[in-house]
């Protein structure tokens, strides 16, 4: 065997296994079909700003592990995530407090926003809810449901509300406080000289070879390594044996603009659901620079095909039984390990994803000591 590890992909799960795997002097090979490295983390200077390509990535965690981990690698500034909605050209505050309360119906104390909250809820109250629609009513009420959830999650997901797991709501915040902090998070920040820096860092040392498709020959690379780390889609890796699993794509419309400031915040979400595109990112107000220009980005839901990214896992009821399938069958291999969004079919943020990367290399660390 020429490699003890061949890491398909070079996005954060496979960057962070393959440089732990290099620091204890394993022979490693890392491919991704991409002309890049990062993955969806992969940020490219543009008019001297970090751009975003796939959509804004805003580091945050608790794990004071993962914190150190990536600190290694880079400084991070202090950016928060405030986040705005528009509706019906006004402006919301993401997440709910008690701005956004104000906002709506001008009050100014937690009290009387309750009190508005909780007779909502109770005039459309469900017992045990089963979808997204009867979950998000039983925790912001009607009002704040229509105007700045229904018509996003709509476009995100492309399909009717009751049609979704309530599940998907439940990681949106809910303050009577006038905290405009998106995540509750103890760390949180943007990488000073984006992300791709991190991933190169990672690397370093790491034999990499991008544009190359593991499907392509994949009996090849078996032969080469002891073991495939595999990050791709895992129905894909077994031929969609038990069906193929659903996601959901993303179209990223990147545009350079000769004013220093565009919307005056890093990202903006659209909740109305005749706007195309769910949210403008604008990324100078990530790591800000006093430049001339300015770059934004539209991003468009759609439905993803085998010719698509693979962004969102739609983890449905249906799906789920699907993957567990796939996940029963991928713990027999002896060979192969699987890591992160697509192969355990899952939405990871990203310290989940760097998390789990450390523990399945600590874990197959300990199967050959």
């Amino acid at each position: 065997m020429k490699y003890d590890y061949i890491i398909v992909g070079a996005g954060l799960f496979g960057s962070v296994f393959a440089y732990l795997a290099k620091q204890e002097n394993k022979r490693v090979l890392v491919i991704d079909k991409r002309s890049h490295i990062g993955g969806n983390i992969y940020t490219k200077e543009v008019e001297g700003i970090n751009v975003h390509f796939y959509g804004a990535h805003i580091f945050h965690t608790s794990d004071h592990e993962v914190w150190d981990f990536m600190n290694q690698f880079a400084s991070f500034n202090h950016f928060i995530n405030s986040p705005l909605a528009l509706y019906k050209n006004k402006l919301f505050n993401l997440p709910f407090n008690m701005h956004t309360f104000n906002q709506l119906w001008g009050v100014t104390k937690p009290s009387e926003a309750r009190k508005i909250i909780e007779k909502q809820q109770v005039e459309h109250f469900t017992d045990d809810p089963h979808n997204l629609e009867e979950q998000a009513i039983n925790m912001v009420g009607i009002e704040i449901y229509e105007k700045l959830i229904k018509g996003y999650t709509e476009k995100q997901w492309g399909t009717d509300c009751k049609n979704l797991p309530p599940s998907i709501i439940k990681r949106i915040p809910v303050r009577y406080t006038y905290n405009n902090n998106y995540f509750n998070d103890i760390y949180q920040g943007i990488p000073i000289g984006g992300y791709t820096k991190i991933i190169d860092k990672m690397l370093s040392g790491v034999e990499v070879l991008l544009n190359t498709d593991y499907f392509d020959n994949r009996d090849y690379y078996h032969r080469m390594a002891d073991k495939i780390v595999y990050t791709g889609r895992i129905d894909q890796f077994y031929n969609y044996q038990f069906g193929p699993l659903e996601y959901r794509s993303l179209r990223f419309d990147h545009q350079v603009l000769n004013t220093e400031d565009y919307q005056g915040n890093a990202v903006i979400n659209f909740t109305e659901k005749e706007v195309p595109f769910t949210r403008i990112i604008e990324h100078k107000h990530f790591e800000y620079k006093k430049v001339d220009k300015t770059v934004i980005t539209k991003e468009y839901p759609r439905v993803w095909n085998e010719n698509e990214e693979a962004y969102y896992p739609i983890n449905d009821k249906k799906n789920q039984e699907t993957y567990d399938y796939y996940k029963e069958k991928s713990l027999l291999e002896n060979h192969i390990v699987f890591g992160g969004r697509l192969a355990e079919f899952k939405y990871y943020d990203m310290d989940q994803v760097i998390k789990s990367a450390i523990l399945t290399f600590k874990h197959e660390k300990e199967k050959s000591d």
